[in-house]
C-alpha cells in the first residue's frame, strides 16, 4: 500500500532538510550547526520544525483536480553573537536545497517559497532563540498515489 501524498510530502521535506540543506551547509568554508529534526539541545545542531496542512484552492485548482498545501518550515537558533547569521545561512541555504529539487523528488508538481521571515528574540541577551520561519505553497496535480 502506498502512503498517502500527506506522507510522502512530509518524507521529502524531512530528507530536503536532513540531507540537502546539510550537504550546502557542509560545503561552505564558515562553520554552521547542521540541521536536525526533533527535540535536539545543543549548540552543535539546530532543530527544524515543519507543518503541513491543506491550502484554499481557486475555483481553477478544483475544476482541473490541483490539491494545494501549505508548509512551514521553523528553524530555531540558539541566541549567539552569530545568530542573525545563521537564520540567514539557514534561509539560504534551505532556498537553495529547494531550487535544485521544486519537485521534492518528483513527489509534488512544485513548491514555491511564498515568504521567509527573519524573527529576533523579543528581548535581546535573555536566552530566547531566534527563528527563521519559510513558508512553502505546494501543488499537486491529480492523484500522485
Amino acid at each position: 500500500m502506498k502512503d498517502f501524498v500527506e506522507l510522502q510530502i512530509i518524507s521529502a521535506v524531512r530528507e530536503l532538510l536532513t540531507v540537502k540543506v546539510n550537504e550546502i551547509i557542509e560545503k561552505w568554508d564558515v562553520f554552521f550547526p547542521l540541521v536536525e529534526i526533533g527535540s535536539y539541545k545543543g549548540g552543535a545542531a539546530v532543530n527544524a520544525v515543519y507543518l503541513l496542512s491543506s491550502c484554499e484552492r481557486s475555483e481553477k485548482e478544483r475544476i482541473i483536480n490541483i490539491d494545494c498545501y501549505s508548509l512551514t518550515v521553523n528553524f530555531s537558533v540558539p541566541e549567539t553573537a552569530d545568530s542573525e547569521l545563521y537564520c540567514y545561512a539557514y534561509g539560504n541555504a534551505f532556498d537553495k536545497a529547494l531550487s535544485l529539487d521544486k519537485t521534492l523528488g518528483g513527489v509534488v508538481d512544485c513548491a514555491t517559497i511564498t515568504s521567509t521571515k527573519y524573527v529576533p528574540p523579543k528581548k535581546v541577551n535573555c536566552g530566547q532563540e531566534w527563528e527563521v520561519v519559510i513558508s512553502l505553497r505546494i501543488t499537486v496535480e491529480g492523484m500522485k498515489i
